[in-house]
């Protein structure tokens, strides 16, 4: 099978769903020149479809929510996951509450694609990891893929659906390369996937962390370690289901996301486990997680915040030892 890189799994989601369906846009600032992945998209579709929009976070969601409530399929691409917290009034209070309020009688297709996490200095303002905020808020799909086969299949399916998701992609997963095939696929929402099985302890990992997990996990076989990764793949909805059946099979568990520890998505897995599964532990959850502070512009300085392998293979080290 071919490999291609992150960004360019999106894009071919991208120019696929664009030409299945007309009623498929896509709008952001700058994204005919294609800051992150839709260069050359308006060569193929013109600029009615790819549309260029002014630096105003919450007019544009309001343009695209008002789209999809009248038939269109937008897809939002805000530079940045910080830039949501300018457009979160239309995202809350509208997009997530519109289908509800309306009581069914509306759809509202609406895809809002946000990187985040660090790696290019970016500093405080433009490196946040934000799931948590949206994941508390019913009405919003969340999704956060790992690799380009997930982030192309997770993206057409996103497109297709008829509530409003927010597709998390990773600013360091962008160059990285994995197997995509050419064949037409789409991946279910919901359906968490174990990257590498085991038995000893369990790793639920999400976004750039998955790929950190998976190699502490060839680090800690060396140590006679067996590491199972589950990567939820979207947290809402989550499939709870795979992670405490994989929890009660390792009686440990190890949660690892590049966002902050307080109230994060890290605080609401321990939480199912510990409902579901409390019986089963045989350690301490452990939770790897950014650390609570501002990202730093000064790269060593990111890198002590920022969770690392080496930050998993500590925490699995002290529940296993």
């Amino acid at each position: 099978m071919r490999e291609i890189a992150y960004s360019e799994a999106i894009r071919e989601a991208l120019r696929e769903e664009m030409a299945r369906d007309k009623s498929v846009f896509i709008m952001g600032e700058d994204i005919r020149l294609g800051i992150w992945v839709t260069s050359g998209l308006v060569k193929d579709f013109g600029e009615e479809r790819v549309r260029d929009t002014p630096i105003s976070e919450l007019g544009i969601l309001g343009c695209a929510i008002g789209a999809a409530a009248t038939g269109m399929r937008p897809v939002v691409e805000l530079m940045f996951d910080d830039l949501l917290t300018l457009a979160s009034e239309q995202i809350v209070d509208q997009a997530a509450r519109m289908r509800y309020m309306f009581g069914g009688q509306t759809a509202l297709p609406l895809v809002i694609r946000s990187p985040g996490g660090g790696g290019p200095g970016g500093a405080a303002h433009h490196s946040s990891s934000l799931e948590a905020w949206f994941m508390h808020v019913p009405g919003l799909k969340l999704v956060v893929p790992s690799t380009p086969y997930d982030a192309k299949g997770l993206l057409k399916t996103a497109i297709r659906e008829d509530n409003p998701v927010i597709f998390k992609e990773s600013k360091q997963l962008m160059g990285t390369k994995g197997p995509v095939p050419e064949e037409e696929y789409t991946l279910p929402f919901g359906e968490a996937d174990i990257k590498r099985k085991g038995e000893d302890v369990t790793i639920v990992a999400t976004s750039r962390m998955v790929l950190e997990a998976l190699a502490a996990a060839k680090t800690l076989e060396e140590e006679d370690i067996n590491v199972e990764v589950v990567d939820p793949r979207t947290l809402v909805p989550l499939d709870e289901r795979t992670i405490v059946d994989s929890v009660k099979k390792t009686g440990r568990l190890v949660i690892a996301h590049e966002s902050w520890r307080r109230c994060g998505v890290g605080a609401e897995i321990a939480a199912i486990v510990s409902e579901k599964a409390m019986g089963y532990l045989d350690a301490p959850i452990r939770r790897v997680t950014l650390k609570d502070a501002p990202y730093p512009h000064s790269p060593p300085l990111e890198q002590y915040i920022v969770p690392s392998r080496n930050d998993i293979i500590g925490a699995v080290r002290e529940i296993v030892g």
